[in-house]
């Protein structure tokens, strides 16, 4: 297929933005420029090289500009197939329209604004959406774009093809028809006054294929939501590093959903998708020395998230100690980043610490069918603890157990968390049996030479039977912080009074599959 070299361009728009730049550049190919209202009035302040579609149709608009471009000049000049239908288009004294660049009224923008009923209906779009799927339809003669994000590409694939190209055109369609499901759906669920309990409108901006999944056999790819306001972990600010993969996304958005939970210095480095080293300090220095001392050798090759700025010191030690494979901050010191630029294949990240939550839930793909679940975002606050033991905590054992509890929010089930001084020392993660789990936080605390002695325990379900408190005693634990809820808890309550342990019940569990 030919490059196409449009003549003739309808240019009609909501969002203006970056209209001057391709206006300039049509006016520079001789492109004649169709336009309409607000549109043709802001063209006309850039060039007089502007006709409005009124004076090109002969056919004044009417119904307070509600029709307007439903004109068969118009639409015969975007459908007319240019392999057939030039002679008809002849007869009738039409032309060709090549190129439509058309974005569409904000109609979610404004439903979200708490319009009334009327204003929403009157932002229904009928003319916009009937022009793009048009040229859509015939993108093997015309060129559609509905996104202002896409004029730099076509003024790039226009300058260094010597025209729009077949492919091109082709990605261009799909995008309109993919946003032509969107934009109806919204208008349908609006009207539907859909609720809570139906499945969210999910609209994504953009595709990104990925290298594979989750392993090379297997076909990936990125879809980042719409209208998004915030760097989040789909959209962030890639600073360097090789293109991330499917394995890479998933650890980082475990290790930041993490590190989001704390107010103070903290560090998070992840691993297969659960936290391996957790610490809040008074500095981000001390936060990722702390972490990374918890278990050295699953650091090695992880994701580092940490919810401060990323200094040079902390950089330069983190360089020196292990090989990671993505670090992830809200800011960077230029002299940090010059330290990772020396590893080019460093992924550094930059995110905002405030998230867009457009499309709030959990998706989980089963056989016939999907699982949608709420956000688990609830954090017991301090005060609705239960102390259900003799022996009630201190306070620097309260906020060790707080600390451990939002850890181990993050860690797979079952999850047996150890903590000392807003340090995990110790991580026991998805196993069958919650004991074995014990028995792991207690040798990666053994392994590294972590002290026990005096450390809390968080577990994110209830202890179905005594062991598991025996086995935190046996380690020197002081403190538990569990659901509860368990048919046999006047058992596990009875030995943690024997062990002089120290429990607290939340009443909430964190299961994480």
């Amino acid at each position: 297929m030919n490059a196409l070299k449009p003549k003739t361009a309808l240019i009609s728009l909501s969002n203006k933005e970056s209209l001057e730049t391709l206006v300039n550049f049509l006016v520079s190919q001789n492109v004649k420029i169709l336009s309409t209202g607000g549109t043709y009035k802001a063209i006309k302040e850039i060039t007089n090289n502007v006709i409005e579609v009124s004076d090109f149709t002969g056919f004044e608009e009417m119904m307070d500009g509600r029709v307007k471009t439903l004109h068969p000049k118009i639409h015969a000049g975007i459908l007319a197939r240019r392999d057939q239908d030039m002679e008809v288009l002849s007869e009738r004294g039409y032309e060709t329209i090549d190129l439509v660049v058309v974005n569409l009224y904000p109609f979610k923008e404004t439903i979200a604004s708490g319009c009334s009923f009327d204003e929403a209906i009157e932002k229904i779009d009928i003319g916009g959406p009937t022009m793009i799927r048009s040229a859509a339809k015939n993108f093997k003669d015309v060129a559609v774009v509905s996104d202002p994000s896409d004029y730099s590409r076509l003024i790039d694939e226009w300058e260094s093809k010597e025209g729009i190209s077949y492919d091109f055109r082709k990605e261009l369609s799909l995008k309109v028809f993919t946003l032509m499901a969107d934009y109806n759906a919204a208008i349908s669920n609006y009207l539907a006054g859909e609720t809570q309990s139906h499945l969210p409108d999910y609209s994504f901006s953009k595709q990104s294929s990925l290298r594979y999944g989750e392993n090379p056999h297997q076909a990936a790819s990125l879809l980042t939501f719409a209208n998004l306001e915030h760097k989040n972990i789909a959209n962030a600010e890639v600073i360097q590093g090789k293109e991330l993969s499917y394995n890479n996304i998933v650890d980082a958005d475990a290790a930041w959903e993490c590190v989001r939970e704390f107010s103070e210095p903290a560090c998070v480095i992840v691993k297969h998708a659960n936290p391996c080293g957790v610490s809040e300090s008074d500095s981000i220095f001390n936060a990722y020395d702390l972490a990374f001392k918890t278990d050295p050798t699953s650091a090695f090759g992880g994701i580092i998230a940490l919810n401060k700025m990323l200094d040079a010191k902390t950089a330069s030690e983190i360089d020196s100690r292990q090989f990671v494979e993505v670090v992830i901050a809200p800011d960077y010191e230029e002299a940090a980043l010059e330290i990772f630029a020396q590893k080019k294949n460093i992924r550094i990240l930059k995110v905002d610490l405030i998230q867009d939550d457009p499309y709030p839930g959990v998706i989980k793909k089963v056989s016939g069918g999907i699982l949608i679940q709420s956000d688990d975002t609830f954090m017991v606050p301090q005060e609705d603890l239960k102390c259900v033991t003799k022996r009630q905590p201190s306070d620097s054992e309260i906020n060790d157990l707080m600390f451990a509890w939002k850890v181990a929010k993050f860690v797979k089930s079952n999850a047996i968390v150890y903590v000392k001084n807003k340090q995990t020392i110790g991580i026991g993660a998805g196993q069958m049996s919650r004991v074995i789990s014990a028995d792991i936080a207690n040798l990666k605390a053994k392994e590294e030479g972590l002290e026990v002695q005096g450390a809390v325990m968080a577990s994110d379900a209830f202890f179905p039977f005594r062991d598991g408190i025996d086995k935190a005693a046996s380690s020197g634990i002081a403190a538990i912080i569990q659901p509860g809820g368990s048919i046999r808890d006047e058992e596990v309550i009875a030995a943690a009074d024997e062990n002089d342990i120290a429990m607290l019940y939340t009443s909430n569990r964190h299961f994480r599959h």
